[in-house]
């Protein structure tokens, strides 16, 4: 287990380094200058070379890139282009909005999937298990900003139940705060919840129609045992790849649900920083992202290990 955990922790590194140069690379060739940006177009040439030299943009790119990427690793990410505050702040900042939305749109995901999975498995071709499938259908094909703005109509304009957008902040308190993430994670949660439902269904048919499974039912174990018992365990394998990866699009993919619900996000964050041409703000928020995504798979890889000793050995 060691050795595999070692070997998936390399691939970790790795990874990072390849996204980093991406990352960096890419945004180098967006046409822009940053300083001009800040300036505005009718900034003298002399003002706009003090600017870039104070910002460190007449260094050249692997310089730059360098300097970023060591910066990195001390857990310094610069200083915001248009903010002149630590960009190390405003991300710890907005993480707090998006850290918690994605885990409360997760929980969600996995309190709707699970039971509908292991009961439109349990009932195959059954009014349940037609119903499931046909909510699902239906939960995939709906865009979420579209449910978000039904959401909004339903439960903030029409039952006034819940604010249309914004955040009190966690000084306001846990409820506030969390009544105001509630609209924003059910829109994230319910396609999420559809795709893993529709996934843990054909895991546990797939596993069900095992010859091991046959010989349970044979020595007398109900079908809910036998589900319970041995199907699900060995059904998780591909369930899990999936929560691993919606975590993941939940943590960096909340961009249009955090501009539905105008919250202060690093999804938001990241379209500002577009729209401002802040690269460093956008570079350091991206390689957050990825290497969450990335630790995400890393921790996907030992679950499956821990599910399926097989997976452990060398080949």
């Amino acid at each position: 287990m060691l050795r595999f955990a070692l070997f998936r922790a390399l691939s970790l590194g790795l990874s990072l380094v390849a996204a980093s140069l991406v990352v960096f690379f890419a945004l180098e060739i967006v046409p822009g200058d940053p300083a001009a940006a800040m300036l505005g177009v009718n900034a003298q040439e002399d003002t706009l070379a003090a600017l870039r030299a104070e910002l460190g943009l007449d260094r050249g790119p692997v310089a730059r890139y360098f300097d970023w990427a060591g910066g990195l690793l001390r857990g310094d990410f610069g200083i915001s282009y248009t903010y002149r505050t630590p960009v190390a702040q405003m991300i710890a900042d907005r993480l707090w909005v998006s850290l918690p939305l994605a885990l409360y749109a997760l929980a969600l995901t996995l309190l709707i999937a699970f039971p509908a999975g292991l009961a439109a498995a349990a009932r195959r071709g059954k009014g349940t298990d037609l119903t499931i499938m046909g909510v699902t259908q239906l939960g995939i094909a709906v865009p979420n900003f579209w449910f978000a703005m039904l959401l909004v109509l339903a439960f903030s304009i029409t039952l006034r139940w819940f604010s249309a957008g914004g955040f009190p902040g966690w000084e306001a308190g846990v409820g506030p705060a969390m009544k105001a993430l509630t609209l924003p994670a059910i829109a994230l949660a319910l396609p999420q919840a559809s795709i893993l439902t529709r996934v843990l269904r054909s895991a546990l048919i797939e596993t069900l129609g095992q010859d091991y499974i046959r010989t349970a039912r044979a020595r007398g174990l109900t079908r809910r045992q036998v589900l319970w018992r041995h199907a699900l365990r060995n059904a998780l394998i591909p369930v899990l790849t999936i929560i691993g990866l919606q975590f993941s699009f939940l943590l960096a993919g909340a961009i249009i649900i955090e501009n539905v619900f105008y919250l202060p996000g690093l999804g938001r964050l990241i379209f500002q920083s577009i729209g401002q041409r802040d690269i460093i703000v956008v570079e350091s928020v991206v390689m957050l992202l990825v290497f969450a995504v990335i630790l995400v798979t890393f921790l996907v890889d030992l679950a499956y290990a821990a599910v399926d000793p097989r997976l452990r050995r060398p080949r």
